[in-house]
């Protein structure tokens, strides 16, 4: 299912911004012109045999200390390409939105991003992005909060 047909089909208000093709996170946000700390990246790692979706501003870094802190793992990794193209089968290469629960991938996000009241990512392709309430967000997703990343 695509986000934004997700998004309409539960009422919950947001706006599609096309966007000539980028390939990170940052770059997006130069391209829209929006602050980096309102762009929201998901990075999927890999604990054992199960999946993490991590979800962060474009301008930090996975906190893998505090990953491994919060999951109680000791060996908590950046997943292939090749993983995320399965769990993720639906979206472009490395644009996997914010929604680990409609992959069956549990969501971590770092609570700085709830300190802006909206927040933007990529819509399941590198053209397309979704900009919409943090606290919409929040709500849909139930995501595990905490400092994640630096």
């Amino acid at each position: 299912m695509r986000i934004d047909e997700m998004l309409s089909s539960r009422h919950v208000h947001f706006e599609s911004l096309q966007h000539r093709p980028t390939f990170t996170a940052n770059r997006m946000a130069q391209v829209l012109h929006v602050p980096g700390k309102e762009v929201a990246k998901s990075v999927l790692l890999r604990s054992g045999g199960d999946y993490v979706l991590v979800v962060l501003p474009a301008t930090h870094y996975v906190d893998m200390e505090r990953i491994r802190h919060r999951l109680g793992e000791e060996n908590v990794e950046m997943a292939s390409e090749d993983e995320i193209a399965h769990m993720f089968p639906d979206c472009e290469p490395g644009a996997m939105p914010p929604f680990g629960s409609l992959y069956d991938v549990p969501t971590l996000v770092d609570s700085s991003l709830a300190e802006d009241e909206e927040i933007v990512f990529e819509n399941q392709s590198h053209e397309e992005a979704i900009r919409m309430r943090y606290e919409d967000y929040d709500t849909l997703e139930h995501p595990i909060k905490g400092r994640f990343s630096y």
